[in-house]
């Protein structure tokens, strides 16, 4: 059998475990640990086995519970709902005022959790029943919600960007300074979109009326600010030691934990609850993170084992004759048809171990390519039919908000993002110059 259909048959095998309903690092796990033995026979376990050891030896992994607990700490204990209520007052008197104070809630979420899935939740929670309320059209928000939620593999700390430097063996820190500007940019792309489009059409935004702004005094609006600033002032007091090359990236994440406990306690808010919630959702992500590390590192050491990068780079260059460009948008497409009815997570563990070889002998930067994965995964994520994003929407949102509705709002937003990504691929700088100019002066 050659090798090329030892790796179709290897790919096929966890397509079908994963449809059948098993956890994705099962699914990967156990078709690199059959197909090593049945490809080498007794000891092919090893292959699989040294290549997850890895995992116990890569010092920046210790990053991933430590900025989990701190997003958890700064959700739990209710610094995001001070957060809101700060956006809600300060910009609620312009019309689409407070969906574009979501996408700022959104940011800041994401400096501070680095999961989608918590932006999401805490958007649906927090902004989704008050944007109702005060008249906002509900396609509008239901998109402002999933586009913000977006955000969170992007912009530092990402949890998904430390898997993909795993995968890719590339600094952590790196991809994190890569997704400032990007996520930045698309922010304020959203930001545009919204504004003027409240601006053509009031009704979709209404804005708090004078009377009720007046209701508010200076004294709460000047606290709401400081409240506003304590997040600004964690992600500060672990990120600006570190580009200064004072701390290393896990002794930042360490800061961050702690600067984020003290907060909590300085507002009276770190209670047993929230500590148990913490240490118990801190856990259950990490391990879960762990698993899909190790199970994606032993299903590469098989892959490359067996010739399926070689055999893949020659099928697109030789075989087909397409030029580095072509196959790039051709990864992109996969990523976005895969997007349909995969998450984030799994679609990299499955892919990586294929294309970040083939990106890399392409000649484009594995850093660049990092951030254009995470925002095409991202828009597969809120693409219909099967977009994950779409039906967590469904499960968070109220009843007067159909999902023909879900599907509907996120039609301009993923043009935003597609406009975004094209942006991105056309300058790469616009990701790599941070890094670049931060490791070059440290």
């Amino acid at each position: 059998m050659s090798f090329e259909m030892i790796a179709i048959l290897m790919f096929a095998s966890m397509m079908i475990t994963l449809i059948s309903g098993q956890r994705v690092f099962a699914a990967i796990g156990i078709v690199a640990t059959v197909a090593a033995l049945l490809l080498w026979g007794v000891g092919g376990e090893d292959i699989p086995f040294a290549a997850s050891m890895k995992l116990m030896k890569w010092y920046p992994l210790l990053t991933l519970p430590l900025f989990i607990y701190m997003g958890y700490v700064l959700s739990e204990s209710g610094i995001a709902d001070d957060l809101y209520r700060m956006f809600h007052v300060w910009m609620g008197g312009v019309n689409g005022g407070l969906a574009i104070g979501t996408i700022g809630l959104m940011v800041l979420i994401s400096a501070m959790n680095g999961l989608s899935v918590a932006g999401m939740a805490i958007g649906a929670t927090i902004a989704l029943p008050e944007l109702l309320k005060r008249g906002y059209n509900k396609r509008m928000i239901t998109g402002v919600i999933q586009a913000g939620s977006s955000l969170g593999i992007l912009v530092p700390p990402s949890v998904v960007l430390v898997l993909y430097a795993m995968i890719a063996r590339q600094p952590v820190g790196k991809l994190w300074l890569a997704g400032v500007f990007p996520g930045l940019m698309m922010a304020g792309m959203f930001i545009i979109y919204i504004y003027i489009r409240c601006k053509i059409n009031p009704s979709l935004g209404p804005a708090l009326s004078r009377e009720e702004l007046k209701k508010i005094p200076l004294s709460e609006k000047i606290g709401l600010l400081r409240a506003g600033a304590l997040p600004l002032f964690i992600f500060a007091s672990m990120m600006v030691p570190f580009v200064n090359g004072w701390t290393s990236l896990v002794e930042s994440s360490a800061v961050g934990a702690v600067v984020a406990s003290l907060a909590a306690i300085f507002k009276g808010r770190y209670t047993k609850k929230v500590f148990e919630t913490t240490i118990r959702e801190t856990l259950k992500i990490s391990a879960m993170f762990m698993w899909i590390i190790l199970a994606a590192l032993a299903f590469g050491a098989v892959f490359d084992g067996v010739g399926a990068v070689k055999a893949i780079e020659a099928f697109f260059l030789e075989d087909l004759g397409l030029g580095p460009w072509e196959i790039l948008l051709l990864m992109q497409l996969s990523f976005l048809i895969m997007g349909t009815f995969l998450d984030d997570t799994a679609m990299l563990v499955i892919v990586a171990p294929l294309y970040v070889p083939l990106v890399g002998a392409l000649g484009f930067d594995l850093i660049w390519y990092g951030i254009l994965y995470t925002i095409t995964s991202q828009i597969a994520y809120m693409t219909p039919p099967f977009g994950y994003n779409l039906f967590l929407m469904r499960a968070m949102a109220p009843p007067e908000i159909s999902l023909r509705d879900i599907y509907t709002s996120i039609i301009p937003f993923v043009a935003v993002m597609l406009l975004a990504l094209g942006t991105i691929i056309a300058f790469p700088q616009i990701a790599l110059w941070l890094p670049e100019y931060i490791y070059a002066n440290r």
